[in-house]
Order: structure tokens, then C-alpha cells, then sequence
């Protein structure tokens, strides 16, 4: 990821209906709270365009020299709803006031009630269980220990791979970045546990090959029987592109998971809560997960997390020995019911249906421009990327792509660092509530970053 220039520049001044620049960016008042942080901080915390965030509202942050931005990361696709909804203000405010801040696992009516909402979007709620807990890499670690459990008590030691896919990213912990598929991101654990296994994902670009042959020949190529298999875990997309299951692959995954008895895991930390036009999307693909990872949107503001998952998956353990301190904690619960109601109230999924069909098209369009440079778009929803790629390669240019990350954020459009492989991905991620006005002059905003920089 990009190490940020914290050179004040002065830029064009820009005044809108939503967006504000009128000093130098960065505001050269804010760099000795970076200066402090750097002092304070490691320095894989300085990772982001510096803006120090003072106020967000809806699809703005604002900061407090007077400049406003509209936002295209979401946080990092976690305010589905919009920052600071006025009504997960005010379930906030009657908890505080409550005075139950923190439960651990003892019951709170709260509780029941989230558990329920979250058990009645499952695939099959007569048959599935929530455990509610404060991270997304503690839902997906979850999965991997429950599909792991699974396999052993079932059917025996020897059911004790998890498959995931390369180029995965399922969270920062142990268990996650065994079943990510980035290798830069796994160096640090020397010794690895063989039992987690990686195959190629089917995205058309970075791997050409989508047939679900292929996923079969790698598992044979490294000796994995499908009898030993304990879990498959992937996301729903993969948050590098964002980059899509063909339909029939997922349907053939899925009937592999069934016939060999394999836990199939999908993680929708970033991809669940009507960011692609569905509730969650795996239901594009037609499939019914057996454990889903939940976070993120699942608030649209505090840390919380879930697993929501077969019954008889879930309850393998033992009263009291699969919990988390902050399991359930009272102020995310009454946050997530909150934003879960909004999300139905407003139609939030089906909105975003409708307002990617006015981004994926004009994205798409900006990168034809520059079809040697802007390698894929990939999108769904709201939510896309574009693959910034060395001219006529796919090999990553993440110093471009910063460069237009860099110029959006001088004109009042706010992405977080490009992500992917290598830093290469430009990722497009607003609240789902834009108006439509604001997202063609955003996608406006972009067009002329990216013109500036390629058009040289």
C-alpha cells in the first residue's frame, strides 16, 4: 500500500452542492496531528489519502478546515446506510442512557432480537443459528474452526483441509491470512499449516480459466483428495477486484461441497448487506452457504460481526466453549438492528441494484478510454474496481494508481488506498444511499482525475 506525499499542494478551489476544497491539500494545519500519530503509531496506520476526518454525514466527510468530500469508500465498505444515521444515533443514546454498556455473554433482550433479524435472512432461518461477534476476521476464523470441527467430529482426522482461493483476503488474524491467498501477506508465519490449501480464482482476468476443472485438477496436482476436504471458504467476491463467481462455478462448487460433505464457507464481511444489489451476495449465484461471515455493513458504524450457519454446524460446542468477551456487546447490537432496519425500510440492496446500473456502465466506459493502462473494470452493484496495470502487461502499477487516487482526493472525491495484489485497484465503494445526483458528478470527478493523469 502507497505511502502517502504529506506536502501540502495547493489545488484548484472547488465548491459544489457536495463537495469543498478550499485550502491546500493536505491542510497544512493537520500535519502535526499526523506528526503526533507517527510518533504514537506504527506506521502501518499511515496507510490512507490524508484527510483527517472531523464530521461525516449520508455520503459526505467533511473535516474541520472547511473542506468536504464525497465519499467512495464507505469507511472500507462498512456505512452501507450512510454515516451518522440520525437512527442508529438515537438507539445509540437510549442504550448509553440505559446504562448497559457491556454484557459479556449474560443475556440482553437486544440480543434476542438482532439474532433473530440475522437468522431470518439466512437461506433456510428454521435451520440456521447466529453467534454474534466484534470482527470480521473473528466471523471468518469462526468458519475455518467450525468447518474443521465439523470434519473431525464427523467423519475423522483425516477431513482436515480447508480450500480457499488465491488472492482471497478473509481478515489480519492467524486462521484468515492461512486461508487468504496473498503470500506477501503470509511470510511472517515461516511455518506454515499444510492443511490450508489455495487454488486459483475464476475472475477471466488475473486467471483466464474459469471452468471448475480447474479447481479440480489444482486439488489433485497437490494431493488434496476431496474425502479429506473439511471446508471450502471463499468471498463472496473477492475484495481485490471486486471479481465475481461465474454462476455455474459457484452452482459446481456447491455440489462438490455436497457430495464429498464439505463445509462451504462464505465470507461476506465486505460484500453482504446490499452492497451488490441482493441482501448478500452469494444469492446472485443461486447457492446456499452452509456458514456466512458477517460484518461491516452489518452496522454501518460500530465493530460487530456474526457466523450465521447450519444448527447442526453450530452447535457442536459445548455451552460456554465457542464465546468472546464482546460477544453481543450491547451498544453494536442496538447500532445493527438500527441499520438493519433502515436497509429494509429504504430498500437499500434494491437501490443499489439500480444505482449500478448507472456506475458499472460509466466505469466501465472511463477504462475503455485507456485500455492498455485501466486493464478490468469489475463491478456489481455498488461496488467496483478498476485493475491499474503497467502499460500492455496485467502486471500492477500501483504507483498510478495512486497518482489517481491522489487527484481524486484534491478535487473532493475520497477513495481509500488502492488495494489488490499489489496496490493496483482503484475501488469504488459509496453509501448505499448516494443520491443520483451525486454519484454522476463523483463519476464526473473521477473521469477528469483519471484524465489528468493518463491524458498526459
Amino acid at each position: 500500500m502507497a505511502e502517502y506525499d504529506l506536502t501540502p499542494v495547493s489545488v484548484p478551489k472547488v465548491k459544489t452542492k457536495y463537495r469543498t476544497i478550499k485550502t491546500k491539500i493536505p491542510v497544512p494545519e493537520s500535519l502535526p496531528i499526523f506528526e503526533e500519530l507517527k510518533r504514537s503509531e506504527p506506521r502501518s496506520m499511515m496507510g490512507q489519502p490524508p484527510v483527517i476526518w472531523h464530521k461525516a454525514e449520508d455520503f459526505i466527510v467533511s473535516d474541520r478546515w472547511g473542506n468536504r468530500w464525497i465519499d467512495w469508500s464507505s469507511g472500507v465498505l462498512i456505512t452501507n446506510a450512510g454515516h451518522g444515521r440520525q437512527e442508529i444515533k438515537k438507539a445509540l443514546i437510549e442504550a448509553i442512557e440505559s446504562g448497559l454498556l457491556a454484557t459479556y455473554v449474560f443475556v440482553h433482550e437486544k440480543r434476542a432480537i438482532l439474532s433473530k433479524m440475522l437468522r431470518e435472512l439466512s437461506p433456510d432461518p428454521d435451520n440456521y443459528r447466529v453467534f454474534l461477534l466484534s470482527t470480521g476476521s473473528e466471523a471468518t476464523e469462526n468458519c475455518i474452526k467450525l468447518a474443521k470441527t465439523y470434519g473431525l467430529e464427523k467423519h475423522g482426522p483425516h477431513k482436515k483441509y480447508m480450500v480457499s482461493f488465491q488472492n482471497a483476503f478473509h481478515g489480519r488474524t492467524l486462521g484468515a491470512q492461512l486461508a487468504g491467498g496473498n503470500e506477501r501477506q503470509k511470510k511472517w508465519m515461516v511455518d506454515r499449516d499444510v492443511t490450508f490449501v489455495q487454488v486459483p480464482f475464476p475472475d477471466g482476468y488475473k486467471n483466464e480459466n474459469t471452468s471448475f476443472d480447474l479447481f479440480l485438477k489444482t486439488l489433485k496436482e497437490k494431493n488434496v483428495d476431496p474425502k479429506n476436504i473439511a471446508g471450502v471458504i471463499t468471498e463472496s467476491y473477492q475484495g481485490v477486484g471486486p471479481d465475481f463467481f461465474p454462476v455455474e462455478y459457484a452452482k459446481k462448487m456447491e455440489a462438490f461441497c455436497r457430495e464429498h460433505d464439505i463445509v462451504m464457507c462464505f465470507d461476506e464481511v465486505q460484500a453482504g448487506f446490499g452492497r451488490t444489489g441482493k441482501m448478500f451476495t452469494f444469492q446472485h449465484y443461486g447457492v446456499k452457504p452452509d456458514l456466512i461471515a458477517c460484518g461491516k455493513g452489518i452496522s454501518s458504524s460500530l465493530p460487530i460481526s456474526a457466523v450465521i450457519g447450519r444448527n447442526d454446524i453450530m452447535d457442536m460446542y459445548a455451552p460456554g466453549s465457542m464465546t468472546s468477551t464482546h460477544s453481543a456487546s450491547p451498544l453494536p447490537v442496538v447500532a445493527a438492528i438500527a441499520n438493519l432496519k433502515i436497509i429494509e425500510k429504504e430498500k437499500l440492496p434494491e437501490r443499489a441494484a439500480e444505482l449500478g446500473k448507472i456506475l458499472i456502465p460509466e466505469i466501465t466506459r472511463i477504462q475503455k478510454k485507456y485500455p492498455k493502462v485501466l486493464g478490468c473494470t469489475q463491478g456489481m452493484g455498488l461496488v467496483a474496481g478498476i485493475q491499474v496495470v503497467k502499460p500492455g502487461t496485467k502486471e500492477p502499477d500501483s504507483n498510478t494508481a495512486t497518482k489517481i487516487n491522489v487527484a481524486c482526493l484534491q478535487k473532493g472525491l475520497l477513495m481509500f488506498a488502492p488495494v489488490g495484489i499489489a496496490g493496483e485497484c482503484l475501488k469504488i465503494a459509496p453509501p448505499l444511499t448516494i443520491t443520483e445526483e451525486a454519484l454522476k458528478e463523483s463519476i464526473k470527478v473521477f473521469e477528469e482525475a483519471v484524465d489528468e493523469i493518463l491524458g498526459k
